[in-house]
């Protein structure tokens, strides 16, 4: 079998797929799901959301210019999947879904309690990019569930089961096959015999 050639478009997959809180001057939270999401820089930590311009939580992050990126896991895909089909417009998302709002420490949009990793963000540029604009955003605080340390205080957000999007479809993340730099080191880890 060969491959097909098909239009231009987004094939990057799986991508994580996270729940963005947002709150207006007021103090007015919402929940918007967002699938277009990545790291950009180490130093200053900084990420990246893109979202359209008609949707409900957009004009809220332009004017506050702060959010809260909070990962999504097993326990939150129906959340998940209910935060990216229903408009903040028509539904208090928050109580609806019997989500846990807890106070951010450097941002005014409230954090996930659910969430096993909640990172508070301030934008710092947007980019108009077509569909989608672009926020990219430092990233000023981070909130780990304790749950997921072990004795050393290693994080283990496997343990959490982390949802990625595929095509229309919610996975939890697999069976892990190695680990950065497993390919070039001299002696395998494993127990000494």
């Amino acid at each position: 079998m060969g491959k097909q050639i098909w239009k231009p478009g987004n094939m990057l997959y799986p991508l994580p797929v996270v729940l963005v809180t947002v709150a207006d001057r007021a103090g007015r939270a919402n929940i918007i799901t967002v699938a277009w999401a990545g790291t950009v820089c180490t130093n200053p930590p900084m990420v990246s959301i893109s979202i359209r311009p008609t949707r409900y939580s957009y004009p809220i992050l332009k004017e506050t210019g702060e959010f809260v990126l909070n990962l999504s896991t097993r326990s939150l895909a129906y959340a998940t999947d209910y935060c990216g089909v229903r408009s903040g417009r028509d539904v208090d998302k928050f109580e609806k879904l019997g989500l846990t709002k807890e106070a951010a420490s450097q941002v005014g949009a409230p954090m996930i309690g659910e969430s096993p990793v909640n990172m508070e963000c301030k934008v710092r540029e947007i980019k108009s990019l077509g569909s989608h604009d672009m926020f990219l955003a430092e990233v000023v605080a981070v909130c780990a569930d304790e749950k997921y340390l072990d004795a050393d205080r290693r994080f283990h957000l496997e343990k959490a089961d982390p949802l990625v999007y595929s095509h229309g479809t919610y996975f939890v993340c697999g069976e892990a096959v190695g680990t950065f730099g497993y390919s070039v080191r001299k002696k395998p880890l494993g127990r000494k015999k």
